[in-house]
Formats: C-alpha cells, structure tokens, sequence
C-alpha cells in the first residue's frame, strides 16, 4: 500500500501517507484553494436565490494556472477567422462561462476541502506514529481523484507542460534546476492519480 492507493472492502480506498506526504498534500491543496478563491456565500449575504441566479465572469481568468482550470468551451484549433468563427466562439464560450463557472469553482473548491479536511483527521492519528493509513469512501475517493487532477493541471500549467513530450522532459532534469522540486510533486501526484484510479475501476 505505500505509495500507492488500494481498493477497500466494500467501496473506496486507501492509501499509506507518511508526516511529509500528508504535510505536501495538504500545502498543495491549501494553495489551490487560495487560487480558486472564495464562493459567493462566503463573501456575500445568505441568499439562495441570489446565489441560484449570479453570474459568473464572462471573460477567461487572467491568471494562466486559472485558464488551464477553466478553460474556454468553445475555441477555434485552428486559431483563424472564418466568417466570424472566433468571434462567435467567443461569444458562445463568454455565455457558457457566465453560466457554468460558479458551479465549476464550487465543485473545485469543495474537492480541495475534502482532501484538506480527510489529511488534518489524518495528520492528528499520525502524529508521533511517522505517518498513517488514508481510508477514503467512494465519495471521497472521487472527489480525490477530480482534486489530483486538478493538482497537477495547476502544476503542470506552472511547469509549462502541454503535451506527452514534455512530460518525458521532466524526467530529464538535473537535480540543481529549481523546477525539480516541483517537477518531483507533479510526477508523484500522477502516480497518485493513476492508482486512484485503477482502484476505482470497477
């Protein structure tokens, strides 16, 4: 099990973490949160009907990380204008984010919290023991699985990576290059994910 998730009787998973495992985790969830920012119930009134109807940006985030987490709906491969393509994929991806980025934020957020909350009910049965063993429901294996990945796609965005070639970069790094670090969390976190999923399978 260490390194690694494995499927639970009757639903789930789990996996063995140690201080600094859960300590990195944690600090990578934490800084996604940060990244997404808060809902709307926490910096406005209670009002559901309010929050049903608002609406969200129209315009695609500034921050790089941000637009690879919520990119557009509607883009042109091809980069080119014909006969007003982009300008109306434009238009369509502004009206599809205005509507669905709220959610989308929402369900990001709620993922992050989930692995903060399950590693700090962890990080107490550790402590002093070096490290313990994660049990997630079925639930929260999937909200897991949605927060790794978006885990490594901010990573990945900081890291520049936009294809399979660059991945098969990383591995080549030298150990003094100050990505390494980064480059180590990203590589580790995929093989999270994979297992994750592999465990999920049914």
């Amino acid at each position: 099990m260490p390194g690694h998730f494995e499927p639970l009787p009757g639903g789930g998973a789990a996996v063995a973490l140690d201080d600094v495992e859960i300590s990195i985790i944690r600090s990578l969830a934490v800084q996604l949160l940060e990244l997404i920012g808060p809902g709307p119930a926490e910096d406005a009134p209670d009002d559901p009907l309010a929050e049903l109807f608002a609406e969200g940006p129209s315009e695609p985030p500034a921050d790089p990380v941000l637009r690879r987490l919520f990119p557009d709906a509607y883009t042109d491969p091809e980069g080119t204008s014909k006969g007003g393509r982009v300008d109306e994929q434009k238009a369509h991806s502004a009206e599809f984010r205005r509507y669905t980025e709220n959610d989308l934020r929402a369900g990001k957020r709620e993922n992050a919290l989930t692995v903060v909350r399950s590693l700090d009910a962890l990080a107490s049965e550790a402590a002093g023991a070096g490290g313990a063993v994660l049990k997630l429901t079925p639930q929260q294996s999937q909200q897991w699985l949605r927060a790794l990945n978006d885990l490594r796609l901010a990573i990945g965005s900081r890291l520049e990576i936009t294809d399979e070639d660059d991945t098969d970069l990383l591995y080549r790094l030298p150990d003094e290059d100050p990505r390494k670090p980064m480059v180590m969390a990203y590589l580790w976190l995929g093989g999270l994910q994979e297992t994750l999923v592999t465990t999920l399978l049914p």
